[in-house]
Parts: structure tokens; C-alpha cells; sequence
């Protein structure tokens, strides 16, 4: 047997090891980084350390992966993608401080209020990804999304088990809340899960509506100040305005169409 041929049993032999030892990146990148630590002129603990590094990285990269995907988000956007040029009522500087994540440790919540197409679901969005990134579990659904699911598993006497894993979460992302009108029971259910992260984990919520019209969709007005008492308490609240980003975007998508065609004329 010569030395390739040996090194290539060898390399298959790693392999084999590494897969039972579940140690993916170790198998794939061995030879390579063999190869560059001699290039290197690296020890061999030096070379065991790149292993060891390689192995470590892409497991935690894994994982992110593994926490966006479990977060289930609609659409994948993040605070990178986002224009703050042209939603000036939004604090670029805030945000971003946001994004670090001393929210989640403070277990403090967060609220955008704003008029549709202002940018608070990319917002949500991207808050929630950089969350992620942390490593931290997450989940993002809408209101009536969280209310139908509570209702569906009380009938199926499966409620406490569902109202517990929500509350494992370290944050969830709440969208369109004060869309819709909501019965009696789903303003409840609403309640028990903010209620329950109170001073305990995050929670980021979009409303188009000001607090003081709550009422319009939780006409229980005990309920309704209990729960917004719940989520307004240690919230950084921060308003996106009026002027609809996607609005504007499409008129200047129509406008630079129009140019275009009167240009060929």
C-alpha cells in the first residue's frame, strides 16, 4: 500500500468515526485542514484545535438555522434590509441597540404602533432573526393565529399543554394585534399568554391601533385595561407613523414605469 493509498484509508476510516460520533464537519474538513496545518507548520494540538473550531462553528451556525426555522417567520427579513432613510420616525440607532438583545435578559416588551405598510412587521421580523442569531428560542405568529390555536386545543383538552410551551419561549413575536374584533374567549386567551411572560420572558407586538382604542376590539374594558396594564408595563413603545412605506414604494415603482415608457416613446 502506498502513502496515498493509505492516506485515503485513513481519511475513510475518520469518516467512518466521525459519523458515529456524530461529528459532521470533523469528517468533511479533516483532510483539508490536514493539509494546511502542514502547509502551516502547525502542532498537533494546533491541528486538533482547527478541527475542534470547525466543529464548533458550524454546529452553532446549525443551530441559528435550526431557531429561524422553528420561529416559523412569514418571510425572511432583516434589520439589515431595512430602508430607515425612508421612515424617518423610526430610530435607526434604536433599533439596532435593540437588536442586541439586553430586552430579552430585562424580559421587557416591546410595541410598535403605526398605520399599515410602516414597516412593523419587518421590523418584528428582523428584531426576532437577530433573537436567533443570539441563539434564543422564538416563535412569530399573529394574534388570531394564537388565538384559533388556544381555542382548537381547548377542545381538545390540550389547552395547559399548549400555554406552556408558548411560555417557554425567550420571545414571541406577535403580529397584527387590534386587527380584528375579538370574542370574549380569544381576548382571554390573549391575556394568559402575555399575562404569563409578564417580568419573565419578551414579547414584540405590532398594533395599528392606539391604546386608547383597545376597546374597538376587546370590548371588555376590564380585560381590555388588564391586558394592555400587561404589555404596556417596562414596554419601549415606539410609533412607525402614518405614511405607508409600501405605498410610497409602488408609487415609485409606477412612476419609474411611466418613465420608461414615455422615454421609448
Amino acid at each position: 500500500m502506498n502513502d496515498a493509498e493509505r492516506t485515503a484509508l485513513e481519511a475513510a476510516t475518520i469518516r467512518q468515526q466521525c459519523k458515529m460520533l456524530r461529528l459532521p464537519s470533523i469528517a468533511a474538513q479533516c483532510t483539508q485542514l490536514a493539509e494546511q496545518a502542514v502547509r502551516e507548520r502547525r502542532t498537533h494540538l494546533g491541528y486538533l484545535e482547527a478541527l475542534l473550531q470547525a466543529e464548533l462553528e458550524d454546529r452553532e451556525q446549525r443551530l441559528i438555522e435550526r431557531r429561524i426555522h422553528e420561529a416559523r417567520l412569514p418571510r425572511m427579513k432583516t434589520l439589515e434590509e431595512f430602508d430607515f432613510a425612508k421612515c424617518p420616525k423610526i430610530s435607526a440607532q434604536q433599533i439596532h441597540e435593540l437588536a442586541k438583545g439586553d430586552y430579552l435578559a430585562k424580559a421587557e416588551p416591546i410595541i410598535f404602533i403605526g398605520d399599515s405598510g410602516t414597516g412593523k412587521t419587518h421590523l418584528l421580523t428582523g428584531l426576532a432573526v437577530a433573537a436567533c442569531r443570539q441563539k434564543r428560542r422564538v416563535r412569530f405568529t399573529t394574534a388570531a393565529a394564537l388565538i384559533n390555536e388556544l381555542v382548537g386545543v381547548k377542545h381538545q383538552l390540550q389547552l395547559g399543554r399548549t400555554l406552556a410551551r408558548w411560555a417557554r419561549y425567550d420571545l414571541i413575536a406577535l403580529d397584527e394585534v387590534g386587527y380584528v374584533p375579538l370574542a370574549e374567549v380569544g381576548a382571554e386567551f390573549l391575556f394568559q399568554v402575555i399575562a404569563e411572560r409578564s417580568e419573565k420572558a419578551a414579547v414584540i407586538v405590532t398594533t395599528n391601533l392606539p391604546f386608547s382604542e383597545w376597546t374597538q376590539v376587546i370590548p371588555n374594558a376590564r380585560l381590555c385595561k388588564a391586558l394592555l396594564d400587561r404589555i404596556t408595563d417596562r414596554a419601549q413603545i415606539i410609533e412607525t407613523g402614518t405614511e405607508s412605506y409600501r405605498f410610497r414604494r409602488t408609487a415609485e415603482r409606477r412612476k419609474g414605469r411611466v418613465a420608461v415608457t414615455n422615454g421609448s416613446d
